[in-house]
């Protein structure tokens, strides 16, 4: 008897092709890595990918944006059940990275996208994009849980959220540059230790 075979659907095939291309990329490096390597990785065809994708840097686009997507979901969902600060802080540093997309999983390899978008003048346009959404989430985190309007404020939460986007993302490259100095966790950490300081300036 025989066994029909089931095709993917088209999300799986892309997130099939953003898994593969994470690990490829973060094996070979952004420039090296092939479409040929990445389908390979997929285990899907060439055809596969360019009914997905226009090419390499499309797909990193589409990498970026359901990374955006998915982080925004998720943390709106944290949001929905700790609305305290430290509550939240928590729950961020209790997360199954397991469980993420590829780029949630490694911000190294998120950031090395975003710096290879930015080089690429005809797709300006879209880190900018990415940027001021990943900035509006903060902004309604700091909004959510209350921390724009603590004692000594109220503050600006697109302030905040601009200098708190801009920590994490430091933390990023200064993992990239000097990982045994600069622990996975230091964007968390740093969170907390502000969060604290909230605390005990307006106590």
């Amino acid at each position: 008897m025989s066994r029909t075979r089931v095709r993917p659907t088209r999300e799986e095939t892309r997130q099939r092709l953003f898994e593969a291309a994470a690990a490829v990329f973060a094996e070979q490096g952004i420039g090296a890595a092939s479409v040929e390597a990445i389908t390979s990785a997929a285990g899907l065809t060439r055809g596969a990918f360019y009914s997905n994708f226009d090419g390499k840097d499309d797909l990193i686009t589409a990498m970026l944006a359901d990374h955006v997507t998915q982080t925004v979901r998720r943390n709106l969902e944290l949001l929905a059940r700790h609305r305290e600060p430290q509550d939240f802080i928590a729950a961020l540093q209790a997360v199954d990275r397991s469980e993420q997309d590829p780029l949630g999983r490694s911000p190294l390899l998120h950031l090395e996208l975003l710096l290879h978008e930015a080089r690429a003048g005809e797709h300006r346009p879209e880190p900018g994009e990415f940027l001021r959404a990943r900035r509006q989430l903060i902004a309604d985190i700091v909004e959510g849980t209350g921390l724009a309007s603590t004692r000594g404020g109220p503050f600006d939460p697109r302030q905040l959220a601009a200098m708190l986007l801009a920590m994490e993302d430091g933390f990023r490259l200064h993992r990239l540059i000097d990982p045994a100095t600069t622990p996975a966790d230091s964007f968390l950490r740093s969170l907390s230790v502000l969060q604290t300081a909230f605390s005990t300036a307006h106590s």
